[in-house]
């Protein structure tokens, strides 16, 4: 009964009609997001961060996270529409999504991807509920030697598993983690890397990097992209799947459940690499692998189901741990920072309200997606006509406007825009944005946390592998960090040896 209490007061926080409306604003934010090709959740919400600056802490939460999973299922839309992923996780969509549509089933794969995203996320909610706590009280025991440990390791998870060059993303990480260390010395007064710039004195601040790099980055970055042809939409009929389809999709939707809400947990996972995974899974599960890429319907259930599930379960270790696991929630955790609440083992017990009134603003939020994602599929078709020589301009105006309220001040709009070159030259030269802020959250943790550590073990740093927490953590680490190469190694052993006297009689035969 302790533990249903604050869970109840916590639908009494989400059923206040200002979060309601937060919340119904933030799930139709997110799918007209996921609709529009490239501006994805992490460059709204960097958009949106100074308008929460005037918003009750819990309301601005939970528009923000009704942004993120909101998105996942709008990015469906125009994967199965125009095979055009307007989300990174629906990329995978696309292979029998737009199949579907071809055969006239677009109304089917829509309405599929709506159920497996609404039980998704409704089973990583769950989860959400009942493991997060558990994390908490676990995570009580952290003290500065375990928080520098689970640092390091969450900044080496996400740059060895983010998506694309494993040495580009740490690189970027490299220079996030650089980014960090500008400013004021909190134990010291000396300034670093500041050039005599009063401005840079007090560090940089988060808000100005992200709007940068995930917002203007990208709308200079897509106006590149978006000059091809439009295409026409594929007409939508049959808006509620059939029995037999809905039976042929049930393991699917239950397996995605599950392998999501595990992989979202994990720093760098998160809802393009359980799309991924889960497609490859029911993939190699069925027993007529051929059927998928056209338009096979566990292909469009199973990706739905696992994105919106990992979008959710990502929550864990921001809220719980104040580690984030992916570049969207480093935003998150920005701007929770912004509305002065620290995210961690104390967050539950300290602002349980916030805590559970975002958790279960989800449970209503998939509810509001479930009931909209049908009938508005004909608003979101139109949206897309819009033209991105008047979109991006609008954007690119709203994104700097912002920057100049935070302090009003005209340096944060230059950091906007050399951020935003930064970004866009990354994304142009392979380079994902992701692993450099997600390091330059966690530098500041790393660096703090790694000085205390010195100070508790009288400067000595092996001290750390004494405490059984800290050392499971740079274990990890270790084992982390050697597998690509222990892997190299087992591949070539494993790779069959040619005896030179064979090739020889190969290439005279030749």
């Amino acid at each position: 009964m302790d533990f249903l209490q604050p869970v109840l007061d916590g639908f009494g926080v989400v059923l206040v009609p200002t979060n309601l409306l937060y919340c119904l604003l933030g799930v139709v934010i997110g799918m007209l997001i996921g609709v529009l090709p490239g501006l994805g959740p992490a460059a709204t919400i960097a958009i949106l961060l100074p308008l929460t600056y005037g918003i009750d802490p819990v309301t601005a939460i939970i528009m923000l996270a009704g942004i993120f999973y909101g998105a996942q299922y709008g990015g469906t839309i125009t994967s199965v529409l125009l095979r055009l992923p307007g989300e990174a996780s629906s990329v995978v969509t696309v292979f029998d999504g737009y199949q579907l549509a071809k055969q006239g089933k677009a109304g089917t794969a829509l309405g599929i991807a709506a159920i497996g995203s609404f039980i998704g996320g409704t089973v990583g909610i769950i989860g959400l509920t009942f493991l997060a706590p558990v994390v908490a009280g676990f995570a009580l025991d952290f003290g500065p030697p375990e928080y520098a440990a689970l640092a390091l390791l969450g900044i080496l998870l996400v740059a060895t598993i983010s998506n694309g060059s494993k040495t580009k993303a740490l690189i970027a990480a490299a220079f996030g983690l650089l980014l960090a260390t500008v400013g004021r010395d909190v134990f010291t007064g000396a300034e670093r890397f500041t050039f005599g710039n009063l401005s840079l004195a007090d560090g940089i601040d988060f808000v100005p990097v992200a709007m940068g790099l995930f917002g203007l980055g990208e709308i200079l970055y897509n106006l590149e992209e978006r000059h091809r042809a439009a295409k026409a939409p594929a007409k939508v009929a049959n808006a509620w799947p059939s029995r037999a389809d809905l039976k042929q999709s049930s393991g699917a939707i239950g397996r995605g459940s599950v392998l999501g809400f595990f992989l979202g947990i994990l720093p760098g996972g998160g809802a393009t690499i359980s799309s991924l995974a889960a497609y490859a899974l029911e993939k190699k599960r069925s027993k007529h692998p051929e059927r998928f890429g056209k338009g096979a319907v566990e292909g469009v259930a199973a990706p739905e189901t696992a994105n919106n599930a990992a979008a959710t379960s990502s929550f864990i270790p921001l809220l719980t741990l104040g580690i984030p696991a992916n570049a969207t929630m480093a935003l998150m955790f920005g701007a929770l920072l912004i509305q002065g609440v620290t995210p961690g083992p104390q967050l539950v017990d300290q602002h349980p309200d916030l805590f559970w009134g975002v958790v279960n603003s989800m449970y209503i939020g998939n509810i509001l997606l479930l009931i909209m994602s049908v009938p508005l599929v004909g608003v979101f078709v139109r949206i897309l006509r819009v033209r991105a020589a008047i979109l991006a301009p609008v954007t690119a105006l709203i994104t700097l406007l912002g920057a100049y309220t935070i302090n009003n001040s005209m340096f944060d709009v230059v950091l906007v825009v050399f951020f935003g070159i930064v970004g866009y030259l990354m994304k142009k030269f392979g380079f994902e944005p992701g692993p450099l802020v997600l390091a330059f959250v966690l530098g500041e943790l790393l660096e703090a946390n790694l000085r205390r550590s010195l100070l508790v073990l009288n400067g000595d740093l092996g001290g750390m592998f004494g405490r059984p927490i800290s050392a499971t953590l740079l274990v990890v680490f270790v084992a982390v960090a050697l597998w690509p190469a222990a892997k190299s190694l087992l591949a070539r052993r494993q790779a069959p040896v040619v005896e030179p006297h064979k090739t020889k009689k190969v290439k005279e035969n030749a």
